[in-house]
């Protein structure tokens, strides 16, 4: 008899120390579970943009290898976004060139080949500075100007590249009003934008305006009564900007 009960007292331990394992090992996996995780990791990603654009050159260009020009970067506005490089001639200083106007520095115009997403601008900068490279552009006269949407990506490049434009135009665009801190103070600034405008109101640049204005940067404002979104008209079709852009340089 003390031989069964002693087997049957071995069986029950082992039983026991079963059910203690799977049990522990259970609350283990649960907490396991139930706990999140901070795992350091890497990944190098590498963003291809592929731009159609123009490039325009000034009349006495090829006249003289060592003279450096000044270069103007026009952004155009969603309605120009796609595929055919032709849109970007229907404004702007593009369209300007092809009814046969003369600037005394280069044009880039690239055109954004999305037609509902917002410019790649670290794109841009890598087609800029190519251009640069392999043109004779002088580096502290680099112009910014852009519409709509492409005007709320002149104000993003003057954040992100605050050493590498000396003027911006900036027409009926918009922008976040923490950028005011972050734009390089030595930056000229002209802004244009129609009072009428029902895409993107006023206020978008005029609380930026005055946002500059108090912290003491270099800006100008022109508003135009009785215009809508398309104040583009006039803003390129005013000849003293252009006269102010070739008067700016990076110091």
């Amino acid at each position: 008899m003390a031989g069964i009960f002693e087997k049957r007292f071995f069986r029950l331990q082992e039983i026991f120390k079963t059910l203690f394992w799977v049990l522990t090992s259970t609350l283990l996996l649960q907490g396991c579970a139930a706990q999140s995780h901070l795992v350091d990791a890497e990944q190098e990603t590498i963003i291809k943009e592929k731009f159609n654009y123009y490039l325009y050159y000034p009349k006495d260009y090829e006249a003289s290898a060592e003279q450096k020009y000044p270069l103007l970067l026009f952004l155009h506005g969603g309605g120009e976004s796609g595929d055919s490089l032709s849109a970007v001639k229907r404004i702007g200083p593009p369209k300007l060139i092809a009814n046969g106007r003369n600037f005394p520095f280069l044009v880039l115009a690239p055109q954004n080949p999305y037609k509902n997403k917002w410019w790649n601008t670290r794109a841009i900068v890598q087609l800029l500075d190519t251009v640069i490279a392999h043109n004779n552009v002088d580096k502290n006269r680099i112009y910014l100007t852009g519409l709509s949407r492409g005007g709320g990506a002149a104000w993003e490049l003057a954040v992100q590249y605050p050493e590498k434009f000396a003027a911006m135009a900036v027409v009926c665009g918009m922008t976040p009003l923490p950028y005011a801190s972050w734009i390089n103070k030595k930056l000229a600034i002209w802004v244009f934008h129609g009072e009428d405008d029902q895409s993107i109101p006023i206020s978008e640049s005029g609380n930026m305006v005055a946002r500059l204005k108090e912290m003491g940067y270099n800006v100008q404002f022109t508003r135009y009564p009785n215009v809508g979104h398309d104040a583009w008209v006039k803003a390129y079709n005013t000849a003293a900007l252009y006269e102010w852009f070739i008067k700016q340089e990076l110091k």
